[in-house]
């Protein structure tokens, strides 16, 4: 469900120079850090689900939330021009909101107010669209003998149709500073799982017969994507790059079947057959029935939270390599921070044992499995921001200040977090 860009009398669109001690993490795109004639593109896992139904709105809907003010400072400070939030709840659109409530009142009341010396941030264009996530399916998807349609509690959102404990918490959207073409969106919604070719299905563990976790009532309803995939396409001073956004599902919290690790790979996998022109993406059909994936030549930026380190973590060995590794993504420019290797130092209960560079890391997880009491995987890299290989990377960064750094106030030194667990990724790209 496509919505318009607002209806309010589109604002002159400015991006402001960083000042004060904002160019010791990151320049604003065309300042002096940052080549000319670069767009900034950034993914950003913000953790702007509430708990319960509505009360994200009733959040957002005034000025002074504290995680809210240092999620928009964050992108205040970072200035990207397109964005992607995820963990962002859907409200749908009204007349009154064509982009939904939710996307105004955190535009209106946040992004738009300045935030301890952070110029305010202009998004004259946004867009949204339903998730999977908190949608009834009327089965028992975890096979736990109980279908569960009540919402409200996590046996509700095991049974849905990605997990919520309402419908659209973990939802997305986009912000923009160049229009985005609605006409030509596509979304992948309730393409389903089982007409993937070759389609990673589970096993259920205690029978002998291959990928039966699932019933075939169950598949014949099941999506794959765990919220949506969107093509979004951008206009930016005359070239268009589509934004390619999704938030595979965490692949944990599952048993032997591992049906979200499954799940997670195959949902990394449709972008990258997405990608690939020719047979291998004539199978994917959009929500409007229309076949085939992008074009031959077009440019693209894929961007999201994709649940997927190359080497640590829970997510199937090469999940996101076949992102990293296919030949029309230039993921050759990794964005790094000087806090992901300081912080993956200081936490080293779990940290110490990874493969991966914590420089890369983007995802403060909980690294301490005895005290505090929590588990977690420890620092993943999990959000990422790839152009297509014709576009070129002038500079990238993770949002994620060391110990003494300026800002480090707002990714924090613990948990709670004040913002989010998971760190704000920028990349500067040069169109062709």
């Amino acid at each position: 469900m496509p919505t318009s860009p607002t209806n309010r009398a589109v604002r002159s669109i400015t991006i402001a120079v960083a000042v004060g001690l904002i160019a010791a993490l990151a320049a604003a795109p065309g300042s002096v850090g940052a080549a000319a004639a670069t767009t900034r593109f950034a993914t950003f896992n913000a953790s702007l689900n509430r708990g319960a139904a509505g009360q994200a709105l009733a959040d957002l809907s005034t000025p002074g939330n504290a995680q809210a003010s240092a999620v928009a400072e964050i992108i205040q400070r970072t200035r990207p021009e397109i964005l992607l939030i995820n963990e962002f709840d859907f409200y749908a659109p009204t007349a009154e909101h064509p982009n939904g409530p939710l996307v105004d009142a955190f535009r209106d009341n946040y992004l738009e107010v300045a935030h301890n010396g952070a110029a305010a941030i202009d998004y004259p264009y946004s867009f949204v669209a339903p998730s999977n996530t908190g949608i009834s399916s009327g089965f028992d998807l975890n096979n736990n003998g109980v279908t569960d349609t009540t919402p409200g509690d996590n046996a509700y959102g095991d049974d849905s149709l990605g997990f919520g404990v309402y419908p659209g918490q973990f939802a997305m959207v986009v912000y923009s500073q160049h229009p985005i073409l609605t006409e030509d969106v596509r979304t992948f919604q309730h393409f389903l799982w089982k007409d993937m070719p070759g389609a990673r299905l589970p096993n259920d563990p205690a029978t002998p017969a291959p990928r039966d976790w699932y019933s075939a009532a169950e598949l014949a309803i099941f999506p794959l994507s765990s919220k949506s995939h969107w093509d979004v396409p951008i206009d930016i001073d005359g070239t268009v790059v589509h934004f390619l956004v999704s938030h595979p599902t965490p692949p944990v919290f599952d048993g032997l079947e591992d049906r979200n690790g499954t799940r997670n790979a195959d949902e990394i996998r449709l972008w990258a057959d997405y990608i690939t022109p020719g047979a291998t993406s004539e199978y994917i059909y959009d929500d409007s029935g229309t076949y085939g994936g992008l074009e031959s030549g077009a440019l693209f930026v894929i961007a999201g939270d994709q649940n997927s380190d190359p080497l640590d973590g829970d997510s199937i060995p090469g999940s996101i390599q076949q992102l990293l590794n296919h030949p029309r993504v230039n993921a050759r420019n990794r964005p790094d921070s000087n806090g992901g290797q300081y912080w993956g130092k200081v936490q080293d209960a779990l940290n110490d044992t990874h493969k991966s560079n914590p420089r890369y890391d983007t995802a403060d997880f909980c690294d301490t499995p005895v005290f505090p009491p929590c588990s977690g995987p420890g620092n993943l890299r999990a959000d990422y921001v790839l152009p297509s290989s014709g576009i070129k990377i002038a500079d990238s960064a993770v949002f994620w200040p060391a110990a003494g750094e300026p800002f480090v106030d707002l990714t924090g030194t613990g948990f709670p977090v004040p913002s989010s667990d998971h760190r704000l990724v920028w990349v500067d790209a040069r169109l062709p």
